[in-house]
């Protein structure tokens, strides 16, 4: 492979900086046959999704060549980091393609019959699975689980918790025990306090969060991934629901006051991470526009590039720009922390192979 050569004003830093790259890997150390690629603009470590579905599509699983065709494309909008929250295909064959973005995955959605998506989770007829089911995805996983934290409920008519307090103590407990973090789909209020209290790692959505929900997150360090962009569809999902009226109405107050309660977890400190929901109803590739949007609900321009860059590389343990780390960069002839988001790569570097 071909040494290559960057220079850039490196974030989050602001620094100066001459990086040479040889086998894949990031050199302080110049190299004299290197070729220069990248001169004079910003540089930043290669952005990530912290809640990306590779694998899904808008009718359930996809094909690996459909996986391969969305890899390529969050590729392309700078995405080199993704952790997949859940899908119902195995997609490891993708970790083989140095050209595709590296996959930290929570294996498959572990929920209760009917209440999630169909033919998604692992439906667990009985929640005293829970824990086991747990402990099996985490060994199966990257180092994260994912669970279906609450869903509608068509017996109620809304949206309610699917696991007891008691039995979510247990799992997370088993998770951990796996070396595993855990991370759930919770929409509405109600599911909150049990799974917070229980340990839980990390709220998808997080539209139902309070004041309450808030300090409890602060006291237990919890962390959340919006999905602003999905949260969008609220509305569209509320006039398709005629039949549950109480559903309906529930989320289209929880779509009206997301900005403000997201906005009040950033204010009190609550970590924040950009994810998409991308896979299903929202397409691949959109992460700048989730980094705009994290920038409207209270976000600067440059924490919120970091919350889809240093932030949360270090938040899943993975090294951002220095000697010996994998060359994974993300370049802009401008300075990509702007309010509408940093926009498209004018090169993306993965690996040390350059893609523009």
């Amino acid at each position: 492979m071909t040494a290559l050569h960057v220079r850039a004003t490196a974030l989050p830093d602001e620094s100066p900086v001459d990086w040479w790259i040889a086998d894949g890997v990031l050199s302080a150390e110049p190299i004299a046959s290197a070729t220069t690629v990248f001169d004079g603009g910003w540089i930043a470590p290669g952005l990530v999704d912290a809640h990306c579905h590779i694998g899904l599509g808008v009718h359930g699983g996809t094909t690996l060549e459909e996986a391969i065709e969305q890899a390529e494309t969050e590729r392309g909008a700078g995405v080199l980091l993704i952790r997949d929250a859940g899908v119902p295909i195995d997609t490891r064959s993708l970790d083989d393609r140095s050209d595709l973005p590296r996959i930290i995955r929570a294996g498959q959605h572990l929920a209760r019959p009917k209440r999630y998506i169909p033919g998604l989770p692992i439906d667990l007829e009985d929640e005293s699975q829970l824990p086991e089911a747990v402990a099996e995805q985490a060994r199966a996983g990257d180092g994260w689980v994912k669970l279906i934290g609450d869903w509608i409920d068509r017996g109620v008519g809304d949206l309610a918790p699917l696991w007891s307090d008691a039995v979510l103590v247990e799992a997370i407990a088993a998770a951990h025990a796996n070396g595993a973090r855990v991370t759930a789909h919770v929409f509405g209020e109600d599911a909150l306090p049990g799974l917070i209290n229980a340990g839980i790692d990390c709220i998808e959505h997080g539209t139902g969060i309070t004041d309450d929900i808030i300090a409890s997150m602060l006291d237990h360090g919890t962390a959340l991934v919006p999905t602003l962009i999905n949260i969008d569809n609220f509305p569209g999902i509320a006039e398709g629901a005629g039949k549950y009226p109480v559903y309906a109405k529930h989320m289209r107050d929880l779509y009206a006051t997301s900005a403000a309660r997201i906005g009040a977890a950033h204010e009190a400190g609550i970590p924040i991470y950009a994810g998409t929901d991308a896979g299903g109803m929202i397409a691949h590739g959109r992460i700048s526009e989730e980094i705009a949007a994290l920038n409207r609900i209270g976000m600067s321009p440059h924490d919120a590039l970091g919350a889809a860059s240093w932030d949360a590389r270090k938040w899943l343990g993975q090294p951002g720009i220095e000697d010996g780390a994998p060359a994974d960069l993300v370049c802009y002839a401008e300075d990509p922390r702007r309010p509408g988001g940093p926009g498209r790569p004018d090169l993306v570097i993965l690996g040390g192979r350059a893609f523009r």
